[in-house]
């Protein structure tokens, strides 16, 4: 006899389909036990969930009021816990009104233009990769590895250092390339531009040093 599948399983499979700027989802849960329903829509209490019966409708959201995924994706384990079997699904989902026709940025191609956009004779860069999804951060913290990524809280971001002829940090040509593999992984985000310099001579270090919530960068 095969084992029902795992709802945080289901919803994490639900999540992967999604389109890539999705904003918000909306989920349909129909219990397998209706003696269960009244403890499953307890456990959503959180998501403010809608019930008719043994059917729990609920929603997620990346921004918002809607429950964030990873709180979601709590509720559901503890559903799993409880040992409350049932069938989700996608009901629908939505995109923000100016992203709806718009393909993701390519993070080389915005590398590219923040570059033409710098002084000819900037030095030192301090920049950020904010990723779309929290599951992007352990194939994105590989796929940056060579630009000795640092990641500040909870939020799925990275943050990385760039100079262009000498000192601490990546070349700016390692940097496009890193940011490349991400693309080629399907990995999607937005490249912000923290802190740049020009034409700096240090004098007895490599490099500039700055602080970022009261640490060295």
């Amino acid at each position: 006899m095969l084992r029902p599948v795992r709802l945080v399983d289901r919803f994490n499979e639900i999540e992967r389909e999604l389109p890539a700027n999705w904003a918000e989802a909306t989920l349909v849960l129909a219990v397998s036990n209706e003696a269960q329903s009244d403890r499953a829509a307890a456990l959503l209490g959180p998501t403010n969930p809608g019930r008719h019966g043994k059917v729990i409708r609920f929603a997620t959201g990346r921004r918002g009021a809607a429950v964030e995924p990873d709180r979601v994706r709590n509720l559901l384990r503890r559903l799993d816990e409880a040992g409350i079997d049932g069938d989700l699904k996608l009901m629908g989902s939505e995109i923000p009104e100016q992203a709806a026709a718009a393909v993701p940025k390519s993070l080389a191609r915005a590398w590219d233009e923040t570059v033409a956009e710098l002084p000819p004779d900037w030095s030192d860069l301090y920049g950020e990769v904010e990723l779309f999804s929290t599951d992007y951060i352990e194939p994105g913290a590989l796929a940056l590895s060579p630009l000795n990524p640092l990641r500040e809280g909870p939020e799925p971001q990275f943050r990385f250092r760039a100079a262009r002829r000498f000192g601490y940090g990546a070349s700016p040509e390692m940097v496009r390339r890193c940011l490349e593999r991400l693309d080629e992984r399907e990995i999607r985000g937005e490249l912000h531009i923290l802190r740049v310099l020009d034409d700096t001579e240090p004098a007895y270090t490599q490099g500039p040093v700055w602080y970022a919530g009261g640490k060295v960068s």
